[in-house]
């Protein structure tokens, strides 16, 4: 059975596309249970109780914050299913699944097709990330768009312009592979999906059911450098930056040099959580192409 979760402000400011969401489901003549949430935790007890049972597909209509959430309350990953349909701000998860942005297409795609076993990214205390997580200049970016009382994908690139000129390098420890390395850089970051931020390509070569994270770690780049590695990076070349360190791991650690520090994973901020994560291979049956 199909459960579809969608949050109050969605439902109200998106009404049309949830009505051409309904449509599909209704022609299809599926069986669905909608559900509206209105606080955080609503999400994690409707997750829980939906993927407590079997059969289930639960079906988020939101973006990346909301699967975190839902990922992080999921019971039964045996016996149940989930899915999205794209009404986040960023949906940089549903890119990386290849989640068509139009609801319509994106809904028939759930109805029309079975889920296949994708990965997801556990922590050491258990916590878990979907899309992707790290510390640096990712955290400076996230908390600049976060300030304010709207949030819109422009934000995410307008607070990465004010991020490239004002963050400042720290020292960190990266172990991965048996290797342990110490940098002054920018960013740590792991993506098991291609993009953060509403569209920032930091790991374009990622793949969500490969069984493998991307590891990226960016050293110092002086101001003069940074216009022309910004430009790679919003094309997706990354690995054209010569301060960029690429890497695929199946678990990393971050050791930070300060003891308080902000990590993000799926753009919700976490502080001073142990920074030791591994890949969990094919265990989250997710509706995708």
């Amino acid at each position: 059975m199909f459960h579809l979760l969608i949050n109050e402000v969605n439902l109200k400011k998106k009404r049309r596309k949830f009505a051409r969401v309904k449509a599909v489901f209704d022609a299809a003549g599926v069986e669905y249970t909608l559900h509206v949430t209105r606080e955080k935790h609503d999400v994690d007890e409707v997750t829980a109780e939906v993927t407590s049972a079997k059969g289930n597909s639960l079906i988020v209509l939101g973006g990346d914050g909301t699967l975190h959430e839902v990922l992080n309350s999921f019971v039964d990953f045996e016996n149940n299913s989930l899915g999205i349909i794209p009404l986040g701000t960023g949906n940089d998860f549903a890119a990386a699944a290849r989640i068509p942005s139009n609801v319509r297409k994106a809904a028939r795609l759930i109805v029309e097709n079975a889920p296949r076993a994708i990965d997801y990214v556990e922590f050491e205390n258990g916590l878990r990330s979907l899309n992707a997580f790290g510390m640096g200049i990712d955290v400076d970016v996230l908390e600049r768009a976060y300030a304010g009382k709207y949030l819109k994908r422009s934000k995410y690139l307008r607070a990465l312009l004010v991020s490239l000129v004002k963050f400042k390098s720290h020292d960190f420890t990266v172990r991965y592979n048996g290797a342990e390395e110490r940098h002054f850089g920018l960013i740590a970051a792991v993506g098991n999906g291609r993009q953060f931020g509403g569209g920032i390509k930091m790991f374009p070569e990622a793949k969500i059911d490969d069984g493998y994270l991307n590891l990226i770690m960016v050293d110092f780049i002086s101001k003069i450098s940074m216009i022309g590695a910004f430009i790679k990076l919003m094309l997706g070349k990354v690995n054209c930056v010569k301060q960029a360190k690429t890497v695929r791991v199946k678990e990393v650690e971050f050791i930070p040099e300060s003891d308080d520090y902000t990590l993000q994973a799926d753009g919700e901020l976490y502080k001073n959580i142990p920074l030791k994560a591994r890949i969990v291979e094919n265990k989250l049956k997710f509706y995708t192409v």
